[in-house]
């Protein structure tokens, strides 16, 4: 048996914060396993917070400042989060995060230099998960399919409620995966309206009124038309979501909040209904991410489908893309597939991820 001890970083579009997970993935004969052991996340203040939302809009030279900073930033907190609880860590694996996001045109980048992480922490990294399977005209999202397939094989859905709400399920002999809609990045900035960073429990949703020609508007948008490997990224959101929100900017924030809360439940809705084969109340589906705890969101979603819907124990709530991109990065030490051209659209599966620093008491 073969035992890794990995911190997993994940920055998501929310912008909540970094999230580091610590856990162990075990490979045997059997197949691969995993244990969580615990979970952080680190808040960004206001300097991030700006510096990386304004990112896509600045010079090469800031780009590339921010990309090494930040690296030396994440490199610090790792270095803090082992001090603090006095861990043992073979390497790091980290997502970065995500400025720019344009498969359909070949490039994708996130921030967060590996080598600088790797510098600062005193450890190996393995970042850079994604462009090798864009350069294979691939989405080079979602990428935590495979950690699904492989570590929550019991779900016959996974639906991640984040920055964007995305599922991953088995179809027809293989895993599939897309972004179904936007999420948290969506509710987020209406709750900031508000003067808060998110809707807690979905009580903002919970007083507002569903403004249906809103609604209408947002269901009808084009890129809801077809199930396939697919991703969402700011782009859209800034060029074909937001400018139909804007519309309605008049009427009450808590009746946008609410129609928007409808609105992803109505489309992840039909995304399971889309896949399920056989009696869709014996479905199971996993739910993470922030959004998991917005229980008005979570209400509409039972109205609209009849899925049974497993929320677990808060550690994995938080931590299970952190935790599933420490896999990807023990994948990729293995020499194993990491990326499903059946879930990106990509012309191959591949091993994706860049390496930095010593491996060499790790590669047998």
């Amino acid at each position: 048996m073969r035992v890794y001890k990995v911190i997993g970083i994940m920055s998501g579009t929310s912008m909540d914060g970094v999230d580091l997970a610590y856990c162990e993935l075990s490979k045997t004969e059997s197949g691969w396993s995993y244990s969580l052991k615990m979970g952080e996340t680190i808040p960004y203040d206001e300097k991030w917070r700006v510096r990386l939302s304004q990112l896509s809009k600045q010079s090469a030279l800031i780009y590339v400042k921010t990309h090494t900073f930040y690296g030396h930033y994440l490199g610090q907190l790792c270095r803090d989060f082992i001090a603090k609880h006095n861990l043992e860590v073979d390497f790091i694996a980290s997502h970065g995060h995500t400025i720019f996001h344009q498969p359909e045109v070949g490039f994708t980048a996130q921030v967060g230099d590996g080598s600088a992480i790797s510098a600062i922490a005193g450890l190996p990294v393995i970042s850079d998960f994604r462009t090798l399977d864009v350069a294979l005209y691939g989405q080079g999202a979602p990428l935590v399919p495979i950690g699904d397939a492989k570590l929550f094989s019991e779900y016959d859905f996974c639906l991640n409620l984040g920055g964007f709400a995305n599922i991953s399920l088995e179809s027809e002999g293989k895993r599939i995966a897309f972004d179904i809609s936007p999420c948290n990045i969506a509710l987020n900035r209406i709750a900031r309206n508000l003067g808060q960073n998110y809707d807690e429990g979905g009580a903002i949703a919970a007083h507002g009124k569903i403004n249906y020609e809103l609604l209408g508007e947002l269901d009808g948008l084009p890129f809801y038309k077809e199930y396939k490997p697919k991703s969402i990224g700011r782009e859209w959101i800034n060029s074909s979501f937001w400018p139909v929100v804007r519309k309605y900017e008049q009427d009450e924030q808590a009746n946008l909040m609410k129609t928007l809360v409808d609105h992803i439940a109505g489309q992840i809705a039909d995304a399971v209904e889309h896949f399920a084969e056989g009696d869709i109340t014996q479905k199971k589906m996993l739910i993470t991410g922030g959004g998991a705890y917005n229980e008005t969101l979570l209400d509409h979603l039972r109205t609209h489908c009849d899925v049974q819907l497993v929320v677990p124990d808060y550690t994995l709530v938080e931590y299970k893309e952190a935790l599933l991109f420490a896999f990807l990065g023990a994948l990729r030490l293995e020499q194993e597939v990491n990326t499903l051209a059946s879930v990106t659209g990509a012309r191959q599966d591949s091993i994706g991820g860049a390496m930095w620093g010593d491996f060499s008491n790790l590669i047998k």
